[in-house]
């Protein structure tokens, strides 16, 4: 009575193994296209800059404008602030944003080109725009933006904490106190310190959406100091959440992977630069336009009124 199972198995064994035996497709097969359309794949420009980075500098633009985004009115009436706005993904939240009807504070460091270019879409939006050069290491900086921003525009409804600081150390023992200290800082503290800030102005309805990373879920061998912030960004989102509950305050972070932005040829060296993404699934790396939309999603009550605590990974596939 077995003999038929057996044999059917040998069956199925033999068509596995002529299908093995076929010769592999002989053209090699290119990063994944599935957006609106089509992003640039590796090799990237072998290019490397000083820190914190300039989007203007770059010899390949980030795209960030998502042509093909429609607005619908997701935000209509809100005020958001977002820091590291400047460029890279905050800048193209920032848009989204404007495009979906808010009103759009954003803070940099000192990148003045980037600044003025992103005030410069957002006014081509028709939406009012407020811009604060400071360090969102500085508790004080935090509070006063935050009073800033309310006084000009009358409320606040959305946070988005995004700025970070990135720079690889490939041997523990070359990681400096200073280094760490500076990541710890800027990733941890900022978030920490404008949330508080801002938590006394948010209402029911309103929303906190935290840049988190993959590096986050999985960590980065080169990126110690950076990964353990990511996780500890994960874990403060997830903390606050259950906090704000009462308040109606949702809080959820975005995890990116790879982002073709000014922080990573900021950090890497011009060679790995070249082949920044390659690595994930879809063999490329994002581009902001691409991780933007997620953050309209997390900040639209329209959308997202029953997700909070929650990391959503945009990572080009596990």
């Amino acid at each position: 009575m077995t003999a038929p199972t057996a044999q059917k198995q040998r069956k199925i064994q033999k068509q596995v193994e002529s299908a093995d035996r076929k010769e592999e497709d002989p053209k090699p097969r290119g990063a994944m296209q599935a957006g609106a359309r089509h992003y640039p794949e590796p090799p990237f420009p072998k290019v490397h800059q000083a820190k914190p980075g300039s989007e203007a500098d770059l010899p390949l633009a980030p795209m960030y404008d998502a042509p093909f985004y429609k607005g619908s009115e997701k935000l209509k009436g809100k005020v958001a602030l977002i820091t590291g706005g400047d460029s890279g993904i905050g800048r193209a939240v920032a848009i989204l944003f404007a495009r979906e009807g808010a009103d759009i504070a954003f803070v940099h460091l000192d990148e003045g080109k980037d600044a003025a270019d992103t005030k410069a879409a957002l006014d081509a939006e028709g939406r009012r725009c407020l811009v604060k050069k400071g360090d969102v290491k500085e508790d004080e900086f935090c509070r006063t933006v935050v009073k800033e921003t309310v006084e000009t525009f009358g409320r606040l409804d959305i946070l988005v904490n995004n700025a970070a600081f990135q720079i690889h150390a490939k041997d523990i023992e070359d990681l400096t106190a200073e280094h760490f200290d500076e990541t710890l800082k800027t990733n941890l503290y900022g978030y920490f310190y404008m949330a508080k800030a801002a938590i006394p102005h948010l209402g029911n309805g309103s929303s906190i959406i935290n840049t988190g990373s993959v590096t986050g879920l999985v960590g980065s061998k080169d990126l110690l100091d950076y990964s353990m912030t990511k996780g500890g960004i994960h874990a403060f989102t997830r903390a606050l959440s259950g906090h704000l509950i009462s308040k109606g305050i949702r809080v959820n972070a975005v995890a990116p992977g790879p982002v073709w932005t000014p922080l990573n040829p900021s950090d890497k060296e011009a060679g790995d630069v070249e082949a920044f993404g390659s690595k994930t699934p879809m063999k490329r790396a994002a581009q902001p336009e691409e991780i933007a939309p997620a953050y309209v999603f997390l900040a639209s009550p329209q959308m997202s009124s029953y997700i909070t605590g929650e990391i959503l990974p945009i990572i080009g596939g596990y």
